[in-house]
Formats: structure tokens, C-alpha cells, sequence
């Protein structure tokens, strides 16, 4: 066609393309920013058309940046300027990918959702790349997640269960550590000045594996709102200082536990070693257990957060097991002997304090230290 057929013509109409934002947009936008997840635009399409569609689903457009804006800027000022922008418009597929860089070189954890074939780039640099099953086929082979509802708010159930899990890996990692190192000290303290070894090495194994099926149903278990309320970043010197503090709460008890059988049911000869040892099993594996529903939550346990059903089941049935198992016929099997009446208000107490001791020492982390559920 030439530019001289382009005269003398008679208009017929218009042809248009309606492409509206879908229904639940503009409240999976609010909920992921009630979340703490800020929702920027990154669009090869005009500024105008851009703007019109931030309205209409939420998006505040106070701060826009176009691509030949972005061309002309260093790393560093597009990494200030992005952190403040919400719309990216006339973005090329490598302007894309570079301001995903650059927010993850200010220490953003960046999330793409793209369906189109300029957006692979930029969905293969983000964190987490995500699409919907019409998308192109590069942009799903490029995506980590790809959406098969056609229905936004699934990505604000996604950042909610991920916030969960987190959460739940993040107990287990805490009881786990705090309990072992407490159990290192106790061990280490009793070898020192017992005649005998204060628990055979099959009541630690089976120590052990009692206590790690208590812990099977921590997937299952509830979580407090405020510890998916916002993003939580994996904190080693959290942890460490988590293990530092209440690691040697156990060990305290476990001396009270050591003094109290050989001072009370006077243990010190060898041949009260199973009395001994069968007492130091019980105790040790309900503190365990029991510390499990202190340490879920940065709240009062029980009163004020529950586990879930599946969690406080297992660790009652282990408990329960735990405190039987001297008695059953597996008993003498694993080197256990009958505990006299006595020591079992004596454990209650014992627990008691331990429970009390530990939520003390975790309320002062979380206020003093900054330690976070």
C-alpha cells in the first residue's frame, strides 16, 4: 500500500479491543498490600492506556517511569527510582528483567506474573515467576508457577500458605536446635560426676524418635496472624540467639531432675542406674514435648493460641507413651525400671517450671531481642 491510497476514503467505523482487568483484580491488589506486598506494573504498552488500567484495579500512578526514562538511567538510580514506582510503561522485555534486577540488588525478594512472550525474561530474573496456563508457551516454560484458576486473589492464598509453611519450617528448626543443644549440656554435665552413663545409648535412640513423631503434625499446625501478617526474612542470628537462650532452659530441669534421684531416691550407686536413667527419659522427652506448643507461638500457649488438632494429639500420645513406656513390657527391653510414686508430682512440678521458665525467656527475646515468631 502507498500513501496515495490512503486518500479519498469514506469511514466506515471503528474497530476496538476491550480488554478490562479481571473482576477480582482490584481485590487481590488490596489484599497482597495488606500483606506487606507492594504490586508494581512493568508493561511494554502506552503510558496512557497504563494509567487508566492502575485506576481501575487500585494501583496508585503518583510515580511512572517509561522505558526511555529507564534506558537513561544508571543502575543505581533506577534501583532508588524503582523502589518509589509503581508504573513501568513502554518497557522493552530487557527493561523488564533490569528493573527486576535492580530491586533485588536493593534487597527486594521479587515476584513477576506475565503472559506473554516479552515477559520471559523478566519472569526467568524473578524470585518466583508466575503465569497462566493460556499464557505463550516460552512465557510458562520461562514461569515457576503457572495458574490454572482464572482467579487473582490465588496469588494472595499462595503468599499466605508460603508465610505458613515458613512459619511451621521455622518452629521445627527452632525446637529441634534449642532442644539438642540443651541436651548436649545435660549430657556433657551428668558424664562428668555420674559412676554410670546417665541414659543408654537405645533410650536415646528411642528417645529420639519418639520426639521426632511429635513433631510430624507441625505441618498441620495452626499459625498466629500476625506471623503471616508480613514478610519474614530467614534470620540465622535470630535463630542462633533462639538457641543460645532457650537451649539451656532444658538443662536447668534436667539437673533438677539429676539431683532430685540421686539426692531424693538416692541413685548414686550403679545399681540404681535404671532408676536413674528410666527417670531422666521420662523427663526429658515430655519437656521436649511439652515445649513444643511454648515454642510455636510468641503468645501464652493454650490460653491464648492452640495448635492444631493433629499436633496436640501427637504430642499427647507421645507423652503418654512416654510416661507408660517404663511400665510396659518393652521396659525392660530398653533397660527401664519402675519409677517410684514420688518422682511423679515431683516431674509435674518439674514441667510446670519448665513451661513457665521457657515462655519468661521467650517473651523477653521476642520484646528485648527482637526475635519473632
Amino acid at each position: 500500500m502507498k500513501k496515495e491510497d490512503e486518500r479519498d476514503l469514506t469511514l466506515r467505523g471503528y474497530v476496538a479491543f476491550l480488554d478490562p482487568p479481571k473482576d477480582t483484580a482490584r481485590a487481590a491488589i488490596a489484599a497482597l498490600r495488606t500483606g506487606g506486598v507492594a504490586v508494581k506494573v512493568l508493561t511494554g504498552d502506552n503510558e496512557l492506556v497504563s494509567r487508566k488500567i492502575c485506576r481501575e484495579v487500585g494501583i496508585a500512578t503518583d510515580a511512572v517511569l517509561v522505558g526511555g526514562q529507564v534506558e537513561g538511567m544508571s543502575d543505581a538510580e533506577l534501583a532508588a527510582a524503582a523502589d518509589k514506582t509503581t508504573l513501568f510503561a513502554r518497557l522493552s522485555p530487557a527493561h523488564k528483567r533490569r528493573v527486576i534486577r535492580c530491586l533485588q540488588g536493593a534487597g527486594h525478594v521479587v515476584g513477576f506474573l506475565g503472559d506473554g512472550i516479552n515477559d520471559a525474561p523478566a519472569l526467568r530474573a524473578a524470585a518466583v515467576g508466575v503465569s497462566v496456563d493460556t499464557a505463550t508457551d516460552i512465557a510458562k516454560e520461562s514461569a515457576d508457577v503457572i495458574l490454572l484458576e482464572k482467579d487473582l486473589l490465588v496469588l494472595e492464598e499462595g503468599v499466605r500458605q508460603g508465610r505458613k509453611v515458613f512459619a511451621n519450617i521455622l518452629k521445627y528448626v527452632r525446637m529441634g536446635a534449642s532442644s539438642n543443644f540443651g541436651n548436649m549440656f545435660s549430657v556433657l554435665g551428668a558424664s562428668a560426676f555420674l559412676p554410670f552413663v546417665p541414659m543408654l545409648p537405645i533410650q536415646i535412640l528411642a528417645n529420639n524418635l519418639l520426639y521426632d513423631l511429635s513433631q510430624v503434625a507441625i505441618p498441620t499446625d495452626d499459625v498466629d496472624p500476625e506471623q503471616v501478617a508480613e514478610p519474614r526474612p530467614w534470620s540465622i542470628a535470630q535463630i542462633t540467639r533462639y538457641i543460645l537462650f532457650i537451649g539451656p532452659c532444658s538443662s536447668v530441669f534436667d539437673y533438677v531432675t539429676f539431683f532430685v534421684m540421686l539426692y531424693v531416691f538416692g541413685c548414686w550407686a550403679p545399681a540404681n542406674a535404671s532408676v536413674f536413667q528410666t527417670a531422666w527419659f521420662v523427663e526429658s522427652l515430655l519437656t521436649q514435648t511439652l515445649v513444643i506448643h511454648v515454642i510455636r507461638t510468641n503468645r501464652i500457649p493454650f490460653f491464648q493460641s492452640r495448635a492444631s488438632r493433629p499436633l496436640i494429639a501427637t504430642t499427647g500420645a507421645v507423652m503418654l507413651v512416654g510416661a507408660s513406656l517404663p511400665f510396659s513390657p518393652v521396659g525392660p527391653l530398653l533397660g527401664f525400671a519402675p519409677l517410684p510414686v514420688l518422682y511423679w508430682p515431683i516431674l509435674a512440678l518439674i514441667l510446670f517450671g519448665y513451661v513457665l521458665l521457657t515462655q519468661v525467656v521467650k517473651m523477653w527475646l521476642v520484646r528485648k531481642c527482637g526475635v519473632t515468631g
